[in-house]
């Protein structure tokens, strides 16, 4: 974790953000402090003779307005911002809904953001520096996006804080809505077999979501499952990534196209990128399979046996790490 104390200007924030991203250091493993001057001496001299990001004029006009707000906040809320638009998405300033771009357009206009504000995200709720156990309480009060109006309680992950691998599904199910925990739904028994087979023990490894509330269409008296919106996934990211700087894992293990681009970004697709591993802000090894959900979705019992198959053997992978 580094530890930036700069003067409260945007310029030098710039500097600051201009060298953490020549050293691919993610918002997450970044705090930043106010105070009369750079702590990090080198941040400022390292930063002058390194290539400047490229980024839309947009942003740097949004970002010299948030600088200026009281906001203690708004370094950090500046570099996320920084970061996802270099690493994931250089449209992401168009996408009026994403709770970010909420948040620093906000700032831009000295406007605060308050907790319980539909589609403002999950950020003014994350406490900084907490455990498990206290991110748990506080994400059962999460308003951040609408997604809580209807689901019946927040369901955040399980598992020790100590767990060498981390696993993210999508969403909870209805069974996990009700139950209040990850996996414990058939997918869940999937998972379960599957991580045997592998000779993985769930016990010893950690189970999230990419989204802690479960969104569902009402047909009848059944409530079936929807794909969670990019906007809902980026609301939510902050209890993800409060999660994953808690623990640190040394694998993380995306289950499913959703959490696969909420860890790699918009171009992954499981079809063609599954069963590899590379390192993203989060593990050093990360990996992507289907969901076990896929498995019971499977067209005949043939194609259900195949992508049974290929999970089983990306989660070998996973434990001969």
């Amino acid at each position: 974790m580094k530890t930036i104390t700069l003067e409260p200007k945007f310029e030098s924030w710039q500097a600051a953000a201009r060298t953490l991203l020549r050293e691919g250091v993610p918002p997450a493993e970044v705090r930043w402090r106010e105070g009369s001057k750079t702590e990090q001496p080198s941040l400022r001299d390292e930063a002058s003779s390194a290539p400047a990001a490229k980024v839309p004029r947009q942003f740097l006009d949004l970002a010299r307005k948030a600088a200026a707000a009281p906001d203690p906040e708004r370094w950090q809320v500046l570099y996320d911002t920084l970061w996802r638009l270099i690493h994931e998405n250089r449209d992401l300033l168009s996408d009026a809904g994403d709770p970010g771009v909420k948040r620093l357009r906000a700032l831009a206009a000295h406007q605060p953001v308050e907790p319980g504000d539909d589609g403002a995200g999950a950020a003014p709720f994350v406490p900084k520096g907490a455990g498990l156990r206290e991110l748990a309480e506080a994400a059962a009060r999460c308003k951040g996006c609408e997604l809580y109006r209807h689901a019946t309680q927040t369901v955040f992950g399980r598992g020790s804080a100590d767990a060498r691998i981390v696993f993210v599904g999508e969403q909870p199910g209805d069974q996990e809505d009700r139950q209040g925990a990850p996996f414990v739904g058939p997918a869940g028994e999937v998972l379960d077999r599957a991580l045997a087979e592998a000779g993985l023990e769930r016990e010893k490894i950690y189970v999230t979501n990419a989204v802690k509330h479960f969104k569902f269409e009402l047909r009848g008296k059944r409530r079936i499952h929807q794909t969670p919106r990019a906007n809902e996934i980026n609301a939510c990211r902050p209890w993800l990534e409060a999660e994953l700087e808690r623990i640190k894992p040394d694998v993380l293990v995306a289950l499913g196209a959703t959490a696969a681009r909420a860890i790699f970004g918009d171009k992954f697709r499981i079809t063609r990128d599954r069963g590899h591993f590379a390192a993203t802000r989060w593990a050093e090894k990360s990996i992507a399979t289907y969901h076990p959900s896929a498995v019971l979705r499977g067209e005949d019992d043939a194609q259900k046996a195949q992508l049974y198959a290929m999970l089983v053997e990306d989660l070998q992978k996973v434990a001969r790490v």
